[in-house]
């Protein structure tokens, strides 16, 4: 995950913000490991009323980690499944294409980066360095 070009992260809400699971695997990562990453947040919940977990949890986690959110983030409640939206709100799909483009746009003007070694190599030479005699 650390060697991708961009992130989608998306948890369901839990008490009003991330789940635990979700939070836990952020944890075990670099804190370095994400600079400059652009990352798009994401959360499903049961109502609308939860959708400001994604200003005051996700965006602040990944501030911390120094990924560059992009500005569309993603909320769907239950009522947007299969709806089009409103006169004042866009849709469930709009909103996603949206932030996906925000998120290709981010992506596109990083700069190339060398390419980490393969994780299978690196996995192989921790396996060889246990050694149960």
């Amino acid at each position: 995950m650390t060697g991708a070009h961009g992130l989608i992260t998306v948890t369901p809400v839990f008490t009003a913000s991330y789940s635990g699971l979700f939070k836990s695997f952020f944890d075990l990562i670099d804190p370095d490991a994400l600079t400059g990453k652009p990352v798009l947040v994401a959360a499903t919940g049961g109502t609308a009323r939860h959708s400001l977990v994604l200003e005051h949890a996700l965006r602040p986690l990944f501030a911390y980690l120094r990924a560059a959110v992009v500005p569309t983030a993603v909320y769907a409640a239950s009522e947007d499944w299969g709806s089009g939206g409103d006169e004042y709100t866009e849709g469930l799909p709009a909103r996603i294409r949206r932030a996906g483009g925000e998120l290709a746009t981010l992506m596109a003007a990083r700069p190339a980066e060398e390419t980490p070694e393969d994780d299978i190599t690196v996995l192989e030479r921790q396996l060889s360095d246990l050694r149960f005699d």
